[in-house]
């Protein structure tokens, strides 16, 4: 039975592992901009905290790919895409670099339609444990947060297909939805998301033994 998310989960599952939690965007790239001008880069730093927080609780080694607001690829180069993509191989880099388990990057999602909601999942295309990793976050924010329905879905992610471990994109929710924007600013809220996640991902160790995974 899946531990109940106002604790840690009792399983040592987690002990050892280095998870790298990526607060998306950063610095000069706010992300999108949704209602009453909530800005992407700082939720995705408050949740992405917050996120580190329980998996510390709960043993793991975490390593953030920012602390604040700043760019991991920091200032330089010329032109928006070329200066991205620099920052985009700049946390895949750390997290190749330092063994991680995991790849967790916290993003905040955008629509063109205000009706818009829920917490949505995506791994990349062709991989298997990645795939499994999503399904099982997105599991547990349907469960604790709002179900509205969203299933983990498939794409092609810089930062997925060049990890070297299993990576994920959680988009923790619509900045564009009234309700779900106001409800992503708050703290007892971003603590259900971070504790959601934390679930998934214990969830998905244990539904193999708590086997070291590798990307593919």
């Amino acid at each position: 039975m899946a531990a109940p998310l106002g604790a840690a989960p009792s399983s040592n599952v987690l002990a050892g592992r280095v998870i790298v939690i990526d607060p998306g965007h950063g610095g000069d790239d706010p992300g999108t901009v949704g209602c009453h001008g909530i800005v992407e880069k700082d939720v995705a730093m408050e949740v992405s905290r917050r996120v580190a927080g329980v998996f510390r609780q709960a043993g793991a080694r975490v390593v953030l790919t920012r602390d604040g607001d700043r760019e991991p690829a920091g200032p330089g180069g010329s032109g928006g895409e070329r200066i991205e993509a620099h920052d985009l191989a700049r946390r895949v880099e750390l997290a190749n670099k330092c063994g991680a388990h995991l790849f967790l990057s916290i993003h905040l999602n955008h629509f063109s339609e205000p009706d818009e909601y829920g917490a949505q999942v995506f791994y990349q295309t062709g991989s298997r444990e990645s795939r499994k990793l999503a399904e099982a976050i997105q599991a547990e924010l349907n469960k604790n947060l709002v179900d509205s329905g969203r299933q983990a879905l498939a794409g092609d992610f810089y930062v997925c297909r060049n990890s070297r471990m299993p990576a994920v994109i959680v988009e923790v929710g619509f900045l564009s939805h009234e309700q779900e924007s106001r409800q992503l600013t708050a703290p007892a809220y971003q603590e259900r998301a971070a504790r959601a996640i934390l679930q998934g991902v214990v969830n998905y160790f244990q539904g193999d033994k708590g086997e070291v995974k590798q990307h593919g």
